[in-house]
């Protein structure tokens, strides 16, 4: 869709809007409306959430808003942002591109991007965190509830998440990764720190971490798993390859420790080989290596 579209009655009529929403727009704007001006008009009115509707109706433009900075109550625009300072809004953002900001972007509600979400600094939603493209931060990144990316997540520093991680490609943390949530990567979870979540953790690829990975339920990783310190879950650890652990490896009472899920038998002592400073009770699986030297 272009910026200038306008949009009538008769083409807002064919996408089912609520009766209330449909009575507003016909009272304020029963001639039509450019696309922007009726998204601004609708956040204006406190229809913030007639707005996101709307957006994700007649989806993203090409327009891009460059500014200094960005303070309101909520925005809701259909292109992308490019703000060279910060962005602090009290409830919503909601983008039909990318979010770009060279200093730090604070929400209070919710940030979703149909794009990039890049920080120069950090990036904070006190509610949910979305992109469908990748989320990269200069400093850390918090979500208060869910945080779902669409590609690959970076923080330079700590991320942490009151509720589900979803990532889609990558997922690169500088210190620690805290989640209440399970965490679900679908390519590599690399954390300079500390990984740890309330329930699952699982991993299609890899998953390293320079301190502790402490899992409330089932860890599991398609191909192995690495600690700087100790792997430890409620549930069962299962790796594809090797599990590496300069302290103890611990799963949850009754669970097993499988390594090598995803190697031949015979390859074990090369490819599915298990560290830690003591042999793990429940070990199913793998080649037991003994202690990882330093």
């Amino acid at each position: 869709m272009t910026p200038s579209m306008d949009l009538n009655k008769n083409f807002i009529k064919t996408k089912q809007p609520c009766a209330d929403g449909f009575r507003w727009f016909l009272r304020h704007h029963q001639e039509g409306s450019n696309y922007q001006d009726l998204l601004d008009a609708l956040v204006a009115a406190g229809r913030v959430s007639d707005a996101c509707w709307l957006l994700s109706q007649f989806g993203p433009t090409n327009a891009v808003l460059s500014v200094d900075e960005i303070s309101a109550d909520a925005l809701v625009f259909a292109g992308s942002l490019e703000v060279r300072g910060n962005i602090e809004v009290d409830t919503v953002v909601r983008t039909g591109g990318n979010i770009q900001a060279g200093g730090s972007i604070v929400v209070g509600q919710s940030l979703v991007s149909g794009g990039d979400i890049k920080a120069g600094g950090s990036v904070r939603s006190d509610g949910s965190l979305e992109a469908t493209g990748h989320i990269r931060a200069g400093w850390g990144i918090e979500a208060r509830e869910q945080l779902r990316c669409g590609g690959d997540i970076r923080a330079a520093w700590e991320l942490w998440c009151g509720g589900p991680l979803h990532v889609e490609g990558n997922a690169s943390v500088g210190q620690d990764l805290i989640t209440q949530g399970p965490i679900q990567c679908n390519k590599s979870l690399q954390v300079g720190g500390r990984l740890a979540a309330h329930d699952s953790i699982r991993a299609k690829d890899g998953i390293q971490a320079g301190g502790s990975v402490e899992c409330g339920m089932h860890l599991e990783a398609g191909w192995g798993i690495r600690a700087g310190l100790s792997i430890l879950a409620d549930g069962a650890i299962r790796a594809g390859e090797s599990l590496s652990a300069q302290e103890a490896i611990s799963a949850g009472p009754g669970y097993g420790i499988y390594a090598g899920l995803n190697v031949q038998m015979e390859s074990w002592e090369c490819s599915a080989r298990v560290h830690a400073c003591t042999k793990p009770a429940g070990l199913m699986s793998g080649w037991w290596a003994g202690v990882r030297e330093v």
